[in-house]
């Protein structure tokens, strides 16, 4: 059952889908991405909240447009797909629950990881060149297999 009206969300959703970003709307969508993955992955838990409109998703629109990225970058939308935002929150451990929040894989583990509180209040900017930082750090030389 989704929270939101999918008239709402929508133009939310395609915020990271025109990106390039896909949405997993399943739990078995989540592991078929994240269970055993290779290379790096990004996953937002996207959100309808005020901090993802005006910080999170301009944040990884900005950090995607720098020349080293994630492998793989995925979605899942909190409050509408929601088994879907649990199974990904599964993969987040040792993090309670957070939307928005952004996770970068590598290899399948956990490698960095930016909850609420380090997305609200602060401008897209500083998001992106921690979410850069992240990129450079982890993702290059990285080729999934």
């Amino acid at each position: 059952m989704s929270i939101y009206d999918e008239r709402l969300v929508a133009p939310m959703r395609h915020e990271l889908t025109r990106l390039g970003v896909e949405e997993l709307r399943t739990a078995d969508a989540v592991d078929a991405k994240l269970r055993g993955a290779t290379g790096t992955t990004l996953l937002v838990v996207n959100s309808v909240c005020g901090c993802a409109a005006r910080n999170a998703r301009p944040a990884v629109a900005r950090a995607l447009q720098h020349e080293t990225r994630p492998d793989t970058l995925t979605t899942v939308f909190a409050g509408q797909d929601q088994e879907a935002t649990q199974r990904a929150r599964g993969y987040f451990v040792g993090y309670p629950p957070s939307s928005p929040s952004i996770g970068l894989f590598k290899n399948g583990q956990l490698v960095f990881m930016l909850e609420r509180y380090q997305i609200e209040g602060r401008s897209a900017d500083d998001i992106a060149r921690d979410l850069v930082g992240a990129f450079d750090r982890y993702c290059a030389g990285s080729v999934a297999v």
